[in-house]
């Protein structure tokens, strides 16, 4: 695999322990002769020397890699960066649980690996989701986690409709569903009671929120699929429709959230001991010997 020689760093922002790993980080990439450049809309600009800051917009210009320092949710934001990009990720984890972002900050030298080629590709399924009126599309957006429909401004539930490729699967009365892909399947899904899903398997994860049904249960079925959520009119404003938990797409009457496999991926890599399952036993203390 071909190093990577022009690093840009995104991060957590106003941080304090993630500006501390991200100077860090760029004495230890710098010692090597790698050109860095840091993301201005999340690293602060009264420090870090004279690295330059560069927006978003043109950030991703002729950069190998992509550095994520912060928690999942610092790397959901940095794969949206480089989903359509064709740009790998990698994440240092300076946030709690850190499913996603596997590199510990006093272990920077196990970037050195990556950085000379040497690491392990990991290619992560993407959900498109849109809001659709008959044939017009009222807004859109990606997920690498999760495309989620959520009451809010109400303790009443919801009601609404999946279809799957046409077919009418059920009729839901719940607090919302989760629609996840196999990254997702160990966030918001998992504390739903969803299925752990192997990130190699091309499925996705329907998770219902709290339903009212105790027979309405998670369903994986094929990433190929086209899923359809129709909310019942008497609904339709006490729905919101995230995509990660950072998008909000809103939500029309007469319209219909549909759900499809996105033709991009995001590309993480791992140093090389990076193991699935390794990081299943550590994050969820499976096997966990410790008496309570």
């Amino acid at each position: 695999m071909q190093p990577f020689q022009t690093i840009a760093i995104t991060g957590k922002p106003s941080d304090p322990d993630v500006s501390e790993t991200i100077d860090r980080l760029i004495a230890h990439l710098q010692a090597s002769n790698r050109r860095v450049l840091l993301d201005a809309d999340s690293v602060s600009v009264d420090r870090h020397g004279d690295t330059p800051r560069i927006g978003r917009d043109a950030l991703l210009h002729g950069v190998d890699l992509l550095i994520a320092v912060g928690g999942d949710g610092t790397l959901l934001r940095a794969a949206r960066l480089v989903a359509d990009h064709d740009i790998p990720l990698l994440g240092i984890n300076r946030g709690r649980l850190g499913f996603l972002v596997d590199v510990s900050p006093g272990r920077l030298d196990e970037i050195d690996a990556v950085l000379d080629g040497d690491y392990i590709a990991d290619d992560r399924l993407l959900l498109s989701a849109r809001i659709c009126r008959g044939d017009q599309v009222i807004s859109e957006g990606m997920a690498l986690n999760e495309v989620v429909l959520h009451k809010w401004n109400t303790a009443r539930m919801v009601e609404f409709e999946t279809w799957i490729d046409g077919e009418l699967c059920n009729r839901h009365r719940s607090d919302g569903l989760i629609i996840c892909t196999p990254t997702g399947s160990t966030a918001y899904a998992m504390s739903g009671g969803g299925p752990v899903v192997h990130p190699d398997l091309e499925a996705v994860a329907l998770v219902p929120i709290c339903p009212h049904t105790l027979s309405n249960r998670p369903l994986v079925i094929s990433a190929a699929s086209t899923v359809e959520v129709v909310v019942n009119s008497d609904s339709i404003q006490q729905i919101r429709v995230s995509c990660d938990s950072q998008e909000d797409l809103g939500l029309v009457n007469g319209g219909r959230i549909v759900v499809t496999r996105r033709q991009a991926r995001v590309h993480l890599v791992h140093p090389p001991r990076y193991r699935y399952f390794d990081i299943l036993r550590a994050k969820l203390r499976w096997g966990d010997a410790t008496p309570p």
